[in-house]
């Protein structure tokens, strides 16, 4: 949006979108709910999953792949830092995280199924998922050695 959190209200939003704040009102509850509701959408996708491989390192590399290719998109960096910016206290959840939590078990219990040892899924979001969106929130650089290292990591601490 290009102004501070602090100027982020549904009166703006509503005639950036054309559309009358009351309809914003009845929606949301707050501006922080809508530009969560639309970080959401724009940083996840209905049906999503991560890949499968058949290799733990290789969906995890994949994995980390995708969502930086992603979230480091112009348009998507935006709805991620307007969410974070909009942010005034601690919260209890996140939905981006809890769909990220969701994938993270889905690769995670493939990877038992076939056997291999496997980071738990809060090791996976701590030292694979956040330092991605972490480097997007502070215009950090993502590479694909950065990626790869992260998954190292974490693999180092499979059980």
């Amino acid at each position: 949006m290009g102004e501070g959190a602090e100027k982020i209200t549904f009166p703006v939003i509503a005639e950036r979108a054309g559309v009358n704040p009351t309809t914003l009102y009845r929606r949301w509850d707050s501006v922080h709910a809508l530009l969560e509701e639309v970080a959401v959408a724009a940083l996840t996708r209905d049906g999503e999953s991560a890949p499968d491989t058949g290799s733990l390192q290789q969906d995890l590399t994949e994995w980390a792949q995708v969502i930086a290719r992603d979230i480091t998109r112009p348009h998507r960096a935006r709805y991620l830092r307007a969410m974070v910016s909009a942010r005034t206290e601690t919260v209890a959840s996140c939905p981006v995280t809890e769909k990220r939590r969701e994938q993270a078990s889905e690769v995670v219990s493939r990877a038992r199924e076939r056997g291999e040892k496997t980071p738990s899924v809060p090791q996976i979001l701590d030292h694979v998922i956040a330092p991605l969106y972490h480097h997007v929130v502070f215009a950090l650089p993502i590479d694909r050695e950065y990626e790869r290292r992260l998954v190292r990591d974490v693999l180092a601490m499979a059980e």
